[in-house]
């Protein structure tokens, strides 16, 4: 077995979610969740298919984000993975939605940080082990930073 980094290649301010499934139907349905989260949602992704042809399946309703998702996909090379690009909303508007999608087994992050995939590698294929999403906590919030973050949320519509 060999153990692998592979990164998420994106934009800065670009959402990314990674996870799993395990059916060809997954890019549909994964559309049609996606879709029915926002009219102003913009997206894209990719499922790279483990039997059969073996292909990386796509979908979405922005080129851009379809294409990356694709690259991304391919670099992964992870059998049933899924990536998902998003704009002109946040993860947190669309993860309730795709866990409910029948043939989504799990997610692994929904982030807009940098994120390293931890793939493992033998004769049958890759796997994905984890994920590192982001830096290490360099502290603990202060009285100041508690205040900066409800004023984030409430800045960004998130509370009231």
């Amino acid at each position: 077995m060999q153990l692998i980094v592979v990164p998420i290649e994106k934009p800065d301010d670009l959402n990314v979610i990674l996870g799993q499934a395990h059916f060809v139907k997954t890019v549909e349905d994964l559309h049609e969740a996606l879709v029915g989260s926002s009219p102003y949602l913009r997206f894209g992704l990719a499922f790279c298919e483990a039997s059969g042809k073996c292909l990386v399946r796509h979908s979405g309703n922005d080129t851009e984000l379809e294409d990356l998702a694709v690259a991304n996909a391919l670099a992964l090379g992870a059998g049933h993975c899924f990536v998902v690009f998003v704009r002109e909303g946040y993860p947190v508007n669309v993860l309730n939605q795709l866990k409910q999608v029948a043939e989504v087994c799990t997610v692994y992050c929904a982030t807009a940080n940098r994120v390293e995939v931890l793939l493992a590698e033998t004769d049958l294929g890759r796997g994905v082990l984890g994920v590192i999403d982001g830096s290490a906590p360099r502290g603990v919030e202060t009285h100041q930073d508690v205040a900066e973050r409800k004023s984030l949320l409430r800045d960004i519509g998130y509370k009231l």
